[in-house]
């Protein structure tokens, strides 16, 4: 999951975006509303954690526009403001949640997990395929009922995979999807930890490499190894 967390408190987001990491999840940090949209314009994400009262375009304008342009992003609205009519507001602009300051961390990952698994075609919250099950909320994968430990950008990579139900996916796209804006767009991460995440899967491979497209989630027999 990628997640752009739009917050001019700056302890506060990257209080948030470090907690975030540690939860598999990559996320990208704005403090202004101009910022945001630029963002939005060039990568794509699964949510945006959007404070309303913001510098430069407000959030309600951010929302508005994200929804009116159908960006596919889901929006979860994150601000002081606890009245009701704030809420149904922040409901009415498009937004998918709220959530009010103070908040708990662990509660904004529930939250953030339980939007992405809302896109146009619903996914399951436990992903099963090939042997494999994968718990995004308890961070935990089995393979043929044995525990697999895998680091969290393993985890990660996984989880794009696994979700995009044996379509292919580019480097390019893993590098978006997993990766927060700092990753170098010629390195070879991704290589490296497909290479490492099928070892610490097992035989017979699950991850093809499908020659000039990508990877695919899949047996040897399903695809191209």
């Amino acid at each position: 999951m990628r997640v752009l967390v739009v917050e001019d408190e700056l302890y506060l987001a990257e209080a948030v975006q470090a907690g975030l990491r540690l939860e598999a999840i990559a996320a990208d940090v704005v403090g202004d509303g101009d910022a945001a949209l630029e963002r939005l314009a060039v990568h794509v994400y699964d949510v945006v954690v959007l404070d309303r009262d913001i510098p430069g375009t407000h959030g309600d304008e951010v929302c508005r526009i994200i929804v009116e342009r159908g960006l596919g992003c889901r929006v979860l609205m994150l601000t002081a403001a606890a009245r009701l009519g704030d809420k149904v507001g922040g409901f009415e602009l498009g937004a998918d949640d709220y959530l009010t300051k103070p908040f708990d961390l662990a509660e904004l990952v529930v939250r953030l997990r339980a939007l992405a698994r809302r896109p146009a075609e619903s996914a399951p919250p436990v992903l099963e395929q090939a042997g494999l099950r994968l718990d995004p909320f308890r961070r935990e994968v089995y393979r043929d009922g044995r525990y697999v430990a895998l680091s969290r950008k393993q985890f990660a990579v996984l989880e794009v995979l696994m979700a995009a139900r044996g379509g292919v996916i580019s480097s390019e796209d893993l590098l978006e999807r997993a990766w927060d804006e700092n990753a170098d767009p010629f390195t070879n991460a991704v290589r490296i930890t497909i290479s490492s995440l099928r070892k610490r899967l097992g035989d017979p491979w699950v991850i093809q490499t499908v020659p000039g497209v990508g990877y695919r989630f899949g047996l040897p027999e399903e695809g191209v190894r």
